[in-house]
């Protein structure tokens, strides 16, 4: 890992193509631009999660996603699901319909008041979506 130290004025080094690699995918998987960040843990989640693991062979980030949500549910982490929810929609990787049968399915694995709080949640996460498609379409 490069552990980038900032400068005494805070300013980071120039970001290597393994770092940008990790800040693009970042940007795909929770749908906002990423900024650079300093030191170890940053180095970490950027260059060897985001980089390599999360585009590794094998799985899409749909698929990630996909099993994301469901350790998501599991521990109870809603407010990250929120954020993977819009990317997954803002993306066209998930439909709401799909959103919503995850939550359906997430009910019996996890339990039907913690697939309910997933339900409410994606049904305002796709309301949000719905309701940015159309503010889009009328600027069109």
């Amino acid at each position: 890992m490069t552990s980038e130290k900032a400068s005494p004025n805070g300013e980071l080094p120039p970001t290597s193509e393994l770092r940008q690699k990790g800040l693009d995918t970042m940007a795909k998987v929770y749908g906002f631009e990423m900024q650079d960040g300093p030191g170890d843990f940053f180095a970490y989640l950027t260059e060897h999660l985001f980089a390599d693991v999360w585009n590794r062979e094998g799985l899409t980030i749909r698929d990630r996603r996909l099993i994301l949500f469901g350790v998501l549910a599991a521990s109870g982490q809603s407010d990250v699901a929120e954020i993977q929810a819009g990317a997954a929609l803002a993306n066209n990787e998930l439909t709401g319909d799909e959103l919503l049968e995850i939550a359906l399915f997430l009910c019996y694995y996890v339990g039907w008041p913690q697939g309910s709080r997933f339900n409410m949640m994606f049904g305002s996460v796709i309301a949000k979506h719905e309701a940015k498609l159309a503010k889009q379409n009328k600027t069109t």
